[in-house]
């Protein structure tokens, strides 16, 4: 009889990643990037055995310790994103599955509070890994796939029982919970990008529609999944295009009219336009024109839109709206509600933009990354309508590019047919233009700039523009040499915009890089910006800045380019900045109490907000109009030491 506990081989393969881990951080002291094979291995064959996965969960501290991360996406928990991430897990090779599996053990153990990581929360970590197994909902059946047994190395059964170790923690129903509000948090802010946010919710419907799984109660999960899979009547069920095409055909005027209400609402309501959708706006076309505003939501303003510029207007729906590119319609109402088509050069553009020729590079870029089940054009028109239309929802991705991207939204929502002209260069011509104290600057032949590989985890028109942008920046950085204070004083005057204030502060000495008359950087900025202080003057255009980002324990974490909209009283009477931040989740955990909002404060679709005082404590540059600086002596020195008490005991503890 066979009487061995397979729970007996624990040990020493316990033993062997012990040592193995003992010898690479030993390594480490040799050279900064020893090679990770050998703890990897040890790793997964200890995952791989039962109670492998507690082992190393206690192991948590120590692996950290040895810098197993380090020198990796890994070692910055808070970048990490899901959707790669469960890309990496179900589909990388062995030595990714494994660590991106030792990093979620160790995102586990912040969420339990059995470890503490500077560089992320508990919340952050709860979110992070609430999306991935959201992402992964199908392996609740507990049956294996053909790949997940077919990958080498029982890496299959590692990443399902990695799943059923964390969804025994952290309990079912608390992850679809978390799951919904989580949705619901990002879709506030109305991002341009929604496929993985829309994958989410296709597990969402999974587990809804199982019967082994109890959702009693869940009706904000089924009003997310009926507004992507069945937002109408006619398409309830989520029957297939195939079927809702020919259901449209017999549809009378006033089914057709409830259909275009109950689409416009279901989108409108979450941002979210379901496939049916860009499907039923085509069959109106040249057969109800006159219900396409009901069907886009449109109010008065983008039904003028729509009257004045109905040619351009259906020339778009038939040039860039398909079931690939739903989320294309929502960029095309906001478009219209926003007005911008009033601006006569933007209407131009947009004609140029729907006949442009795209180089071999453009359309093989764009091919590689959004597939080939549209023309690449008809993906860069659909990306253009979502930019015009959400300025607020573009996001940088896995990128550090803040200063190209936070440009991309200015223009997009200041300076439209500039933003035009840029994409038009940039997709025919794989070149921008722009000029510096009048010289012109190409981006043609210029090396990389801070992003070192063409960024793909973007929207369409970031994916051709940033590259661009990234080299024109940093070239502006090399014409400037050296000069006497902070160079973005001299770039982003030039690289954005004339409206960029030419009075500039920033909080350090750029020689010593210690604080200078932390006092007087506040009142200036109080004086130019708070309405009490600069004589009731709103913010007129968009303004760059820059701030001192701190993680949940208010430690720096690095300097990070935002965009200051406007100063406005909340409906609770507290003066507050309302910002963008390019990245692609704006409510963020600053420490000290410091909580970025996104909406309950009066923010718009895509706008963070805080309190003036708050946001002033990360304060590190910002621009403004010389001539209209206000009474910096009436700031009061309560406020202004508050501030300082706050930048002094996070960001700028060292300093």
């Amino acid at each position: 009889m066979n009487t061995h506990n397979p729970a007996d081989d624990i040990h020493p393969l316990a033993e062997q990643f012990d040592a193995a881990l003992t010898r690479f951080e030993l390594a480490r002291q040799q050279e900064p990037k020893p090679p990770r094979a050998e703890v990897l291995e040890a790793a997964r064959m200890l995952m791989a055995t039962p109670g492998g996965l507690d082992a190393l969960y206690g192991r948590v501290a120590a692996i950290e310790a040895a810098g197993v991360f380090v020198h990796s996406d890994w070692g910055q928990p808070a970048i990490l994103q899901p959707a790669l991430a469960v890309r990496t897990l179900r589909q990388g090779d062995p030595g990714y599955t494994v660590i991106e599996a030792l990093s979620e053990i160790r995102l586990l153990a912040v969420v339990m509070g059995d470890y503490f990581h500077p560089g992320i929360s508990a919340e952050q970590a709860l979110n992070f890994l609430t999306q991935v197994m959201a992402l992964n909902l199908d392996l609740l059946s507990g049956q294996m796939t053909e790949a997940d047994r077919e990958r080498p190395k029982e890496l299959g059964v590692i990443v399902h029982s990695l799943y059923e170790y964390q969804l025994d923690r952290l309990g079912y129903e608390s992850i679809l919970e978390s799951l919904v509000g989580e949705v619901q948090r990002l879709l506030a802010q109305r991002p341009v990008q929604t496929d993985s946010i829309k994958e989410m919710i296709s597990q969402i419907a999974l587990c809804l529609f199982d019967p082994e799984i109890d959702t009693d109660g869940m009706h904000s999960a089924a009003r997310l999944v009926s507004a992507l899979f069945g937002p109408t009547k006619g398409c309830r069920e989520d029957p297939g295009l195939a079927v809702y095409a020919r259901r449209l055909g017999t549809m009378d005027d006033a089914t057709l009219a409830e259909e275009a209400a109950d689409f416009a609402r279901a989108m409108h309501e979450t941002g979210l336009v379901s496939p049916y959708h860009p499907l039923f706006l085509r069959h109106l076309r040249h057969q109800r024109d006159d219900l396409i505003p009901a069907a886009l939501g449109l109010s008065m303003t983008g039904i003028d839109v729509l009257q004045c510029y109905s040619q351009l207007v259906h020339a778009l729906i038939d040039e860039a709206v398909f079931p690939e590119t739903s989320q294309a319609v929502y960029g095309l109402a906001m478009l219209l509600e926003r007005g911008a088509l009033f601006s006569h050069p933007v209407a131009s553009g947009l004609w140029r933009q729907i006949t442009l020729k795209l180089s071999v590079e453009t359309s093989d870029k764009l091919a590689t990354v959004f597939g080939e089940a549209q023309p690449p054009r008809v993906f860069l028109l659909a990306g253009v309508l979502s930019l015009l239309g959400q300025p607020l929802g573009v996001g940088q991705g896995n990128n550090p590019t803040c200063q190209s991207v936070i440009g991309i939204s200015m223009w997009a929502d200041n300076d439209a047919d500039y933003l035009l002209q840029l994409v038009a260069w940039a997709a025919r011509d794989d070149e921008i233009l722009q000029r510096f104290e009048g010289e012109r600057v190409s981006s043609r032949g210029l090396e990389a700039g801070l992003a070192k590989e063409p960024p793909l985890d973007v929207d369409p028109v970031s994916l051709l523009l940033v590259p661009h942008l990234d080299r024109i920046y940093i070239e502006m950085g090399r014409l400037c040499g050296e000069r006497d204070d902070d160079l973005h004083r001299w770039i982003n005057p030039e690289f954005y915009g004339w409206w960029v204030g030419y009075g500039f502060r920033v909080v350090v000495d750029v020689q010593t890089g210690q604080i200078e008359d932390y006092a007087a950087f506040l009142r200036d900025f109080y004086a130019c910006y708070h309405p009490y202080y600069n004589g009731n003057l709103p913010v007129i255009h968009p303004q760059p800045a820059g701030i001192a980002v701190t993680d949940s324990a208010a430690r720096l974490v690095g300097r990070h380019a935002i965009t200051i909209l406007r100063v406005a009283l909340d409906s609770d009477g507290e003066m507050r900045v309302y910002f963008y931040n390019p990245n692609n989740d704006s409510g963020q955990d600053w420490g000290q109490g410091i909580h970025c909002a996104t909406q309950g404060n009066g923010e718009r679709y895509g706008e963070a907000s805080l309190p003036f005082a708050e946001f002033a404590s990360r304060a590190y540059v910002f621009h403004f109009d010389p001539l209209e600086l206000g009474d910096t002596e009436a700031v009061p020195e309560g406020e202004v030491a508050r501030v300082i008490e706050l930048g002094l005991t996070s960001w700028a503890a060292d300093l």
